[in-house]
């Protein structure tokens, strides 16, 4: 779905008060793995599928306007779980959100990467916030990119809307860098787990970090997650999205 099929939505210049839902996507296979991702579009696991669900279930009651998502697949398998609690809100595939990318890095075991370009691990682990990924990105174009896609997004819709958007580690953490007004060099100090929830607030123009790397939902509901998985009932053909 694209931007402009949305209807009635003006933009938005003055005062506003917009709550912000920001996840990240559900486990993989290569997160289990310690692979570093980047662009490679490494679907959900089984375990990533229950993490998404138990998202969908903690938030089956917000008045969700619409829904961002990356582009990338398990970004967006998480993203459609949410919105099948919520079939008339739209969701947007967001070049704007997608994983960071990490150049010649991406797909390497986290372990061979620290082993194989030592310098380079210790200049990421000392001043990350403008060490370019070889043939990638920084982490200051990660945070600037998420930044300009969330402000061009709040800016169609009035006060008092709910965004939900659903990205991944290195875009979340940058982002929540910001909220928190934490320098990106000290972006470590930020957790992103697998099927974590965050809650923002972005009130005339700031945006500040209420609730981050929530993971209560993902025990609370694991059963009524792993049951619903189990019937299929959360497929698109069953729930008519």
């Amino acid at each position: 779905m694209k931007e402009s099929m949305v209807k009635g939505a003006e933009e938005n210049t003055g005062r506003f008060d917009l709550r912000i839902i920001l996840v990240r996507h559900g486990e993989t296979d290569w997160n289990r793995a310690n692979r570093l991702q980047g662009r490679m579009d490494i679907p959900l696991n089984q375990e990533g599928k229950i993490q998404a669900h138990a998202l969908a279930f903690a938030l089956r009651d917000e008045p969700l306007t619409a829904i961002y998502s990356s582009p990338l697949a398990r970004a967006l398998e998480t993203a459609r779980s949410i919105r099948l609690f919520h079939p008339s809100t739209p969701l947007f595939e967001e070049e704007g959100l997608v994983d960071m990318s990490l150049g010649e890095f991406d797909g390497i075991e986290f372990g061979h990467w620290a082993s194989e370009y030592p310098d380079f691990y210790k200049a990421w682990k000392s001043s990350p916030a403008s060490l370019r990924m070889p043939g990638g990105e920084t982490l200051q174009e990660v945070q600037r990119r998420a930044i300009e896609t969330l402000d061009r997004a709040t800016k169609l819709y009035p006060s008092g809307s709910t965004l939900l958007l659903c990205s991944h580690n290195f875009v979340n953490r940058t982002l929540l860098c910001h909220a928190l007004e934490i320098p990106l060099d000290r972006y470590r100090e930020i957790n992103q787990h697998a099927g974590a929830l965050n809650i923002l607030h972005q009130r005339e123009g700031q945006l500040r970090a209420e609730v981050v790397d929530d993971l209560s939902h993902l025990q609370k509901y694991e059963g009524a997650s792993l049951a619903l998985l189990s019937q299929n009932e959360f497929s698109p053909q069953s729930r008519g999205g």
